[in-house]
């Protein structure tokens, strides 16, 4: 990777060509940023869906000896029925839908999003240790403590956009981001089961006592290590400041101006919204209720059940990885046509954001479906893994979408599209619950008929709307290129620098 120098010369370039462990900085800062914020995603979901293994043990007879005689009796800890544990369930989506569109604002005007993110996630650790207290006090006081957690953990996406608004280069976009959004599904794959030990191990208050810890112990580190912008962090080298600087172009400041209008007026910006409602339908039904699935109805005990339900998410950590880079490689591929030397792309922004979102819809459709007509509880497992799991596919489409059609405003647009895509987190556990009154294969069919019917919808929508391209009323006014970064003469030229970040038709050739 070559760095352009600020003169608009090579002079990093040789620090970029010899091997990382060779060079004078090996370490990338926006590489560390991501790896934090992989472990800071995988703290939320671990601290969201520590109650789905939970209150399967909080609700479970369990056997204790009496004092001074044989005697052997049975007790359980809360006797929820299945709508009330749906309900307490889907109250953390109550709070978090509420600061998605202000948490994407507030990062703008606070300078990056960066202390908005490490302190969403702090709050919401220490929220997570007054969880057993507060279960034991009252059941009303445990509902509200959810929506709290919710509220500030809402932050939390909107945020990271905007992070990446200032660290990332439009080339790097789709790894960056994945690898950073894959840290919440590791982070279910590794709390599902370890939730289940610990909750047989020692008890189930132990859960939110582990998992609050961990999390204010990543705080500290991103408060330390993390800062809002390349210009502030003092142990970024000049290679990959100039990098950055040089490919996101001279107008990276985040606007105070957001048009709501055109954004509540734009297809592609909706084709976002629909895309994000329909992933996370199908994720937050699983998430939340796979656990009570694999226990009533294919008959796993606690110990299994989380194991099994941790599958499909490390299926989704692991594509999202690949799903990034190979997105990515494919939006750099380019080909030189002979006459006049022109550069012309194989797969333009939009191709690729239509092809990876439509394509994960579409597989996680046939395999829901599957899953629900399977006659065996290992068919039943594939399926649902394998529904999950493509699913990282899309997040190289959507989720990085806002990126491409409006940088300056990708926070506040990830708020918009996240608080569409929690309605999923409030409704689906809630219907679930409902539906699912005898704990019958018919009952959960119905489930899984919905997730399929809304993958395919969701599927149609975006690939009829999306766009990858600069959006006309996200172009910035003044000191804007105008160009398309290539020249009059259809070569890279200056314009290429400085426009990069508006226009996803400019490839940086020293890249």
């Amino acid at each position: 990777m070559n760095a352009p120098s600020a003169s608009g010369d090579l002079e990093g370039e040789k620090d970029y060509k010899v091997p990382w462990y060779q060079r004078k900085h090996p370490i990338l800062r926006r590489y560390v940023i991501a790896t934090l914020a992989f472990f800071g995603f995988w703290n939320i979901y671990a601290l969201r869906v520590n109650l789905s293994v939970a209150v399967v043990a909080m609700t479970t007879n369990y056997s204790i000896s009496v004092p001074g005689s044989n005697v052997t009796t049975y007790r359980q800890d809360f006797d929820w029925d299945l709508p009330t544990r749906g309900l307490l369930l889907s109250s953390f989506f109550y709070g978090y839908i509420v600061t998605q569109i202000p948490g994407g604002w507030l990062a703008t005007r606070l300078g990056g999003g960066a202390r908005v993110y490490g302190i969403g996630v702090a709050a919401t650790a220490i929220l997570t240790l007054l969880t057993p207290p507060i279960a034991y006090g009252s059941l009303t006081m445990l509902f509200i403590l959810r929506i709290v957690e919710g509220f500030f953990e809402g932050v939390t996406f909107p945020a990271i956009h905007a992070v990446w608004s200032r660290w990332a280069p439009p080339l790097e976009r789709s790894r960056l981001a994945t690898i950073a959004f894959s840290g919440s599904y590791f982070g279910t794959v590794i709390s599902l089961p370890l939730s289940s030990l610990l909750a047989n191990a020692f008890g189930w208050e132990s859960i939110f006592y582990v998992f609050g810890v961990i999390g204010l112990i990543w705080f500290s580190l991103w408060w330390w290590l993390v800062y809002e912008s390349p210009e502030l962090d003092p142990r970024i080298s000049k290679e990959e400041l100039v990098y950055i600087q040089e490919s996101l172009g001279g107008n990276r400041a985040a606007e105070r101006h957001h048009p709501w209008r055109k954004f509540l007026t734009s297809l592609p910006v909706w084709s976002i919204v629909v895309a994000h409602f329909s992933e996370n339908w199908g994720f937050y039904t699983l998430l939340t209720q796979l656990p009570t699935f694999m226990k009533d109805t294919l008959e796993f005990d606690l110990n299994k059940a989380g194991f099994l339900s941790a599958l499909p998410y490390l299926v989704m950590t692991i594509v999202l990885q690949m799903a990034g880079y190979l997105a990515d490689y494919l939006r750099a591929l380019s080909l030189t046509v002979k006459r006049g030397n022109t550069v012309a792309y194989i797969l333009s922004t939009t191709g690729v954001r239509k092809i990876f979102n439509c394509g994960a819809f579409l597989s996680q459709t046939i395999f829901m479906l599957l899953a629900a007509h399977s006659p065996s509880a290992g068919g039943a497992i594939a399926g649902l893994t394998l529904a999950v799991g493509l699913g990282g596919f899309a997040w190289s489409g959507f989720s990085v979408n806002h990126l491409d059609i409006a940088p300056q405003h990708a926070s506040v647009l990830m708020g918009l599209s996240n608080t569409v895509a929690t309605l999923p987190g409030i409704i689906s556990p809630a219907i679930t619950g409902y539906i699912v009154q005898n704990k019958t294969a018919a009952e959960w069919k119905i489930v899984f008929y919905i997730s399929s019917i809304i993958y395919l919808l969701g599927a149609v929508f975006y690939g009829t709307f999306a766009s990858g391209e600069l959006q006309p009323w996200a172009q910035v006014e003044e000191g804007a290129p105008k160009s398309d970064g290539r020249g009059e003469d259809g070569k890279n030229g200056k314009d290429a620098e400085n426009g990069l970040c508006y226009t996803n038709e400019v490839i940086d050739e020293r890249l």
